[in-house]
This record gives structure tokens, C-alpha cells and sequence, in this order.
């Protein structure tokens, strides 16, 4: 440590190294605030040591993404001006900062918002104005990181890999979350870092390179594809267990609830995961429904799967249900949550649908790597048996769920003859 910078102890990646630049965004409320926001949602009800924040992501996010550019500066073909390097580390820092609590169960599970990394308003709010705003426009770095951050896009062509780097299929946030996800889960699931000397910078994209004077290495083919397995396990594991599933759509059903109820959506900007429940139970106290759904979720009483269909009812049906229930085109989600609830004799708020996106497809494996001097291909291109059956695994991963309220949980089989009814597939449950 010296007078400029500092090292921060991190359990993953061992000492992290921020100069002063990187320590002034670090130190805003905006970052601070990350402390309280849990980088997996409902996880820890799952896995108890699932509590590390997005502050910590962020932390090793900014050094993945050093790894990065060392990489790319040791392999010689590209000479990234050091303004661009640090624009890409303060980026990286800087790109969880604009997540609410339980900002992806929201986001991506019930489309309550925008996600954080589209939102126009969140970005104006917490990278243009206020402290961190203040700190990143004051210098040529600062304002290139808020370019590379910003959700339309304002990166030249050419410098495509800026964003890349940070947040692309393969890139500095995906190289720490594998890990940190995987540690605090206590799954021993790890990359070997060699996987660096693969990157480069190909047209103005980042870039695997597979090959070593012309010839194709098959090493470095094994060691993505064993990256590839790594993400797809956690995903199997983690992001689809069906009990963090349950337990977020809970706290995503009371969020609607309260925002059906007149609260604005703008008002979770400066929550954190464990105020959340305590402000909708002040602000709401009186209406049973939700109150009812902070009880249950605060004693990890979760909703119970009665109904499911899976990826068997084919392409096309999956595509109808997920532009219904996952993208709630005119409510239609809320609808038939009520409907089912008529039908059986239980309220709505006892009844969830849950419908991921169809389009599960490993996206990480579309990176672009050079197989050889000017022979570019997407690295699920590559002919590998391995790698195909990853992609149909995890595109296997969706499932339809409709779940019940503990109350509802005895009668989870009349139900579900329910939902065959109204839905008309059988129950794969």
C-alpha cells in the first residue's frame, strides 16, 4: 500500500489492488450502497453463505478485468491507450451500481422494470448525477467509463471491446462471479486462469484466439469449454434451484403488489435487500395480502411447486407461453394467477406463475474466437460434441412453474388438475 492507492483483502482473489482514481468511486454513497445489495438475490435461503454483495462482485469485477488487460498488453498484437485502460477498470468498478434489491428477481423473473443495465432513468441517476457522477466526469477516464456504461451504447465500432471486457459473454464480470458465486455457494467449481492468454482484441472485438502459428490448439478448446461447464452448472444449481425460484417470486409478488398499491417503482433506488420487506410493511401495513407474503418470506415459508411444464411441449409453445406469462403482455401473468386462484378458492396473491425467457441459450458460447491467421467463428461454431450438448442442456434448464402459498400447499394436487385445465398440457410435475 502507498499514499496513492490501497489493497483490499478479498477471499477470491486474494489482495485487489485500487489506485486513487478507482478508490474516489469506490468511496461514493452510490458504491457504498452495494454493501446491502445481494449479489444472488433469494440464493442464501438456498445456500446459507449465499449473503456477498454486488460491492464485492465489484471489487473483483475491476480486477478481472485488470487480468484482462494484461493479457491483451502481454500478447503485443494491441496497444490500448492507458486512458482506455483506465476507463475500462473505473467501468468495470462502476457496473452493478444502478441494481435495486433483488434486482434481477424483478427484472428478469417478473418484468416489474427494466433491467438495471438498460434503464436510461437509473443510469441518469446513479452515474450522471450525484457523488459518483461528480467523480467520473471530472476526468477523460471517468466520462469514458459513463460511455462505456451507458445503455444505448456510445462506443465507436472500433472500440467495441471496451464494453466487451467488462460486460460481454465472456468478460471481467462473468471471470469473477464464476468464482465468487461458486465460493459462497460452497461448490467447488474453478477455471484455471490460463484461460488470460487466450483473449485478444479482433476488428475492434474482444476476442478468444485458439490458435498458435496457424495451428488449432485443442487445449485452449477444452479449457473454454470447461468454463462453459462451469457456468452452466451454476446455473443448474443456483440460478434455477426451484427454491430460489419460490422465494423470489414471493418478494417480487409483494413488490407488485405494493406498486399496484401506488408505490413508485423510483422508490427502491435507495433501498437495500434487508430494508426492502421492513419499508413495504410501513408503507403498506394494512393490506393482508402483502403483508401475508413478508411473513411467509421472512420465515422461509416458501410457495410449493403444484404444476410444471418443461422444454418437451416444443419451440413454439414455449415461445407462446414465454411472450404471455414472461414478457405479461396486458397482464395476461396476473390473469391467470387470478384465474387458477378463482377456480380453486384461494386468493391471488396465494398463487404464482413463473416463466422464464425461451431464450436459454449459453450466450457466453457465441464469443468470438480466431481459429486461425483471419478465421473468425462463433466458439459454438467450433464442432464440438461437448459444447453442443452444454447448449441443449441448459436451453433444457426452462421450466414453466405454477406455485401455491404454504396455506394452499395440502391441496397442491387439485390445483394442478386446475392448471391442466385451464392450460391444457399435463402436469410434468
Amino acid at each position: 500500500m502507498n499514499e496513492t492507492g490501497k489493497k483490499i483483502r478479498d477471499p477470491v482473489h486474494g489482495d485487489i489492488y485500487l489506485e486513487k482514481d478507482e478508490l474516489q468511486v469506490l468511496d461514493t454513497a452510490e458504491m457504498q450502497r452495494l454493501r446491502g445489495i445481494r449479489q444472488l438475490g433469494t440464493a442464501f435461503y438456498v445456500y446459507p453463505g449465499a449473503h456477498h454483495s454486488r460491492f464485492e462482485h465489484s471489487l473483483g469485477t475491476c480486477r478481472m478485468a485488470k487480468e484482462l488487460l494484461r493479457a491483451i498488453e502481454r500478447r503485443g498484437n494491441h496497444n490500448i491507450p492507458p486512458a482506455e485502460k483506465k476507463a475500462v477498470t473505473l467501468a468495470a468498478l462502476a457496473h452493478d451500481v444502478t441494481h435495486v434489491p433483488f434486482g434481477h428477481t424483478f427484472e428478469d423473473e417478473r418484468k416489474l422494470m427494466p433491467r438495471h443495465d438498460e434503464d436510461r432513468d437509473r443510469y441518469d441517476y446513479f452515474l450522471l448525477g450525484g457523488e459518483l457522477g461528480e467523480v467520473l466526469k471530472a476526468s477523460e477516464p471517468g466520462r469514458m467509463a459513463l460511455s462505456i456504461l451507458a445503455p444505448a451504447g456510445e462506443l465507436p465500432p472500433d472500440k467495441k471491446y471496451l464494453k466487451e471486457m467488462v460486460d460481454g459473454m465472456i468478460c471481467a464480470d462473468l471471470l469473477d462471479y464464476l468464482k465468487r458465486d461458486n465460493y459462497y455457494c460452497g461448490l467447488s467449481q474453478l477455471y484455471d486462469d490460463r484461460l488470460f492468454h487466450y483473449f485478444d482484441i479482433y476488428d475492434g472485438r474482444l476476442t478468444l484466439t485458439l490458435h498458435h502459428n496457424g495451428l488449432f490448439r485443442h487445449d485452449a478448446l477444452s479449457e473454454i469449454t470447461h468454463l462453459l461447464r462451469i457456468r452452466y452448472v451454476l446455473s443448474e444449481r443456483v440460478f434455477y434451484h426451484h427454491a430460489k425460484i419460490a422465494s423470489g417470486v414471493m418478494i417480487s409478488k409483494a413488490v407488485e403488489r405494493a406498486l399496484s398499491l401506488g408505490m413508485p417503482a423510483h422508490q427502491l433506488r435507495t433501498m437495500q435487500d434487508d430494508a426492502l420487506p421492513y419499508y413495504l410493511k410501513d408503507a403498506f401495513g394494512s393490506d393482508k395480502p402483502l403483508c401475508e407474503l413478508l411473513k411467509w418470506f421472512s420465515e422461509r415459508r416458501l410457495f410449493k411447486r403444484c404444476f410444471m411444464l418443461s422444454v418437451g411441449i416444443g419451440k413454439e409453445t414455449v415461445a407462446e407461453l414465454e411472450q404471455k406469462y414472461h414478457e405479461n403482455k396486458a397482464g395476461s401473468r396476473v390473469k391467470l394467477e387470478k384465474k387458477i386462484a378463482d377456480i380453486a378458492g384461494i386468493e391471488p396473491h396465494e398463487v404464482a406463475v413463473y416463466c422464464p425467457s425461451g431464450k436459454m441459450s449459453l450466450r457466453e458460447a457465441m464469443m468470438p474466437a480466431l481459429c486461425g491467421p483471419g478465421r473468425i467463428k462463433r466458439f459454438c461454431d467450433l464442432n464440438s460434441a461437448e459444447v453442443r450438448v452444454l447448449r441443449q442442456q441448459h436451453k433444457a434448464l426452462w421450466k414453466f412453474f405454477v406455485f401455491v402459498s404454504p396455506k394452499a400447499a395440502c391441496r397442491r394436487k387439485e390445483i394442478a388438475g386446475t392448471c391442466e385445465e385451464i392450460l391444457g398440457f399435463k402436469n410434468e410435475l
